[in-house]
């Protein structure tokens, strides 16, 4: 059995390409999943994969779940902390939950899947933790006061722990996606994702498997050099200074 990767949100979207990537480079994996049964057990089923249930806006579920994991499988020793949510409104209409949903699954999810699994990395002096940001917490974005605010601070959080690891064999790097071509980015009415493509240099949407390629390599070995990292991949719709 290879090293054992555990991504959040890893059973639809960006996150099922991840976990997908990953298992095909030789991991063993693990996805995680809050809700939809029938497309984790489906997912499941088609790739081979582990699913587990459980919220990662709760620390006592992540601390259970991870355990459950290394107990089944072993120590994680990568972590894509990849699970989010959007609850759009201006912010002069939002309300706090719309608020606190996003936040505490977006941002305080950094904390309650990777402090239970940190120590452990550091005592095995190997570990790569590699976060799913966005484009709008690099350059925000209206209507998503929420989002922005949570994916920017997954950025802080990425630089603030890579610098505490570095000593320790422990990578921590963020990718920034723009618009993918998911289920969820499809559902947006033609004439808006028309509009959206019209603002990708590139001229069409991301691919999932672009970012999982990315994942696989910030996982490898080949990249123990990279660490603190931003990468964005969209096309070159935002390019981010630094």
């Amino acid at each position: 059995m290879g090293k054992v990767a555990l991504v959040t949100g890893g059973t639809r979207g960006i996150g099922a390409a991840i976990s997908v990537g990953l298992k095909k480079a030789g991991y063993t994996v693990a996805s995680t999943y809050a809700g939809h049964v029938e497309a984790a057990t489906k997912f499941s089923e088609e790739h081979g994969v582990s699913v587990f249930r459980w919220d990662v806006a709760h620390p006592e579920e992540c601390a259970a779940g991870i355990a459950d994991v290394e107990a089944k499988l072993g120590p994680v020793e990568i972590l894509v902390n990849n699970a989010g949510i959007t609850r759009d409104a201006t912010l002069h209409k939002m309300t706090f939950d719309q608020w606190s949903a996003v936040i505490r699954t977006n941002l305080d999810s950094m904390f309650t899947m990777t402090r239970p699994v940190i120590e452990g990395m550091r005592a095995r002096n190997f570990g790569r933790i590699i976060n799913i940001s966005s484009i709008n917490g690099q350059k925000g974005q209206a209507g998503q006061t929420n989002y922005s605010a949570a994916k920017a601070g997954i950025i802080g959080f990425t630089k603030a722990l890579a610098q505490e690891n570095a000593k320790k064999g422990i990578t921590v790097n963020a990718i920034c996606p723009g618009y993918i071509d998911t289920d969820m980015v499809r559902a947006v009415p033609p004439q808006i994702l028309d509009s959206i493509i019209a603002t990708i240099p590139v001229g069409r949407l991301g691919k999932p498997e672009e970012v999982a390629d990315l994942v696989t390599y910030l996982a490898s070995e080949s990249a123990a050099f990279i660490t603190g990292s931003v990468l964005t991949i969209n096309g070159a719709q935002y390019i981010a200074n630094g």
